[in-house]
């Protein structure tokens, strides 16, 4: 009888919504999708996912040539599309768009990086109608690196 030691798997992070399920939602494409995928949702509340971020990225050509950093608007940008997603699947609606509208208290704690995976964690803070507001925080490797507060609407096409 042999003894083996079998390694365990770290927990994969399982996708509520891959990449094609969010561009049925969204409708942004390359080079503007900058969600990879929607790990957790429950509707009218709160919404996270998931941006891997990698050196092939468009913008690190200029941002910066020999230290590549991911731009905070970029960021901020990413958030807010998991924010859509968030607010669109919260509505359940059809033919309708999601509009980025405003963004309030806006800090960036520390660089992204190629490497870096991006979780995003947006929560329902207010909802009047089509208005939604979100907090939104990123995080990598469990570190806060930037947060917002946001604003969407839900229009028609």
């Amino acid at each position: 009888m042999t003894d083996t030691l079998q390694a365990e798997a770290p927990p994969s992070k399982t996708a509520l919504l891959d990449t094609n399920e969010i561009m049925s939602i969204l409708p942004h494409r390359y080079p503007f999708l900058l969600i990879d995928r929607i790990l957790e949702l429950e509707p009218g509340k709160f919404a996270k996912g998931l941006k891997n971020v990698t050196i092939n990225e468009p913008f690190f050509n200029g941002h910066f040539p020999g230290h590549p950093i991911m731009p905070g608007v970029l960021i901020i940008e990413a958030m807010a599309q998991v924010g859509g997603v968030l607010a669109f699947k919260s509505a359940d609606v059809k033919n309708k768009v999601v509009y980025f509208m405003g963004i309030d208290k806006a800090r960036f704690r520390k660089p992204v990086l190629p490497g870096d995976s991006l979780e995003f964690s947006l929560t329902v803070t207010k909802c009047r109608g089509v208005i939604w507001v979100f907090k939104g925080e990123a995080y990598v490797e469990g570190n806060l690196v930037a947060e917002a507060e946001l604003m969407a609407t839900i229009m028609e096409r």
